[in-house]
């Protein structure tokens, strides 16, 4: 495979959603095509089959590969990075043209790159951005910081710049907890120094996990509460339902990511008050076309940043149009 050029990422800016393949700006070097009249064969490595939202981008990956005619392989790696490091290992045994990954520790992907690089097959990150642009030919997905940002200048605003909140983290070692969060700390130490943070833990991007760590806080700070600040819509629907059962509703204001289906009606009805959209479709396909076009020799994005987008309850109808509500 040919040498990569590092690229250079754009800023994220306000876009409605799509689920077209991102346009390439920014372009790494190409490598060799295909074999003429060869089916393009891709493994795609997901970090997990049973995450909702990345449900959605599964589905949009498996409609961009029917689209192109790749055959694409899709693993579940059940949040183990030691089971999807052995999946990635079988997808260079099986000698794939290219290798998509949602890594299920950002942390820990030196041995994914080391196991394609070392067979010179193209390495697309997608959804969880790795630490180093050395260690993928490129990457689709969204740039986490804005996430947490736009949660917090929102949830600022409504305190009117002073109150006490908590943070919900996904799971550790994931680059879209981290930075979410840094995001969320990153407005209140600039804009919104009255605000504390009471607590902070890891949901793992889970409803039900969520709602116990919501109900534990409840019972310890109850009405200090003023708003839970949520890494994704998950999490903040488990802190939405807490919320409920205590009698606090109106009275807490809670905040996620991703602007799912299920988040919509809760925004709807109130009850989360404010969420980010992240365009899993344009993710997942996204990410299939990147591979494909790198493995046809045609010139691809280093990154390819899918922006997020704010999604306060005036937008609802935009986003309930979107997926078809």
């Amino acid at each position: 495979m040919a040498a990569l050029l590092a690229g250079c990422a754009s800023t994220s800016t306000t876009a409605a959603p799509t689920t077209a393949a991102p346009a390439a700006t920014t372009a790494v070097a190409e490598t060799t095509a295909a074999p003429a009249g060869e089916t393009v064969k891709i493994g795609f490595a997901m970090s997990a089959f049973d995450d909702k939202w990345l449900t959605y981008l599964r589905e949009a990956a498996e409609k961009k590969a029917t689209e192109l005619g790749v055959e694409l392989t899709m693993v579940d790696g059940k949040d183990d990075p030691s089971v999807q490091l052995g999946q990635v290992e079988n997808f260079v045994a099986q000698g794939m043209d290219a290798v998509i990954v949602v890594p299920v520790n950002t942390d820990a992907t030196e041995a994914l790159t080391k196991a394609c690089f070392d067979a010179n097959i193209p390495l697309i990150a997608v959804n969880r951005n790795f630490k180093s642009q050395d260690d993928y030919t490129a990457y689709v997905g969204s740039d986490s910081i804005d996430a947490g940002i736009f949660q917090m200048e929102y949830i600022g605003e409504k305190l009117g710049g002073k109150g006490n909140i908590i943070i919900m983290r996904g799971a550790d070692g994931h680059e879209a907890a981290t930075m979410r969060t840094e995001g969320n700390k990153k407005v209140i130490t600039e804009k919104y120094p009255d605000i504390k943070i009471l607590a902070e833990d890891t949901g793992k991007w889970d409803r039900a996990l969520g709602m116990s760590l919501a109900e534990n806080w409840i019972q310890q700070y109850g009405e200090e509460i003023d708003a839970f600040v949520c890494n994704n819509d998950e999490m903040a629907i488990g802190a939405v339902k807490a919320i409920e059962n205590a009698g606090l509703t109106g009275k807490i204001l809670t905040a996620g990511v991703d602007c799912t289906p299920d988040a919509l009606v809760e925004l709807k009805k109130g009850t989360l008050n404010f969420t980010v959209f992240q365009d899993p479709a344009g993710q997942g396909a996204g990410g299939v076309q990147a591979a494909y076009d790198i493995v046809m020799s045609k010139s691809v994005d280093k990154i390819v940043w899918i922006p997020y987008v704010p999604v306060p309850p005036e937008e609802y109808d935009t986003y309930a149009a979107f997926w078809g509500m």
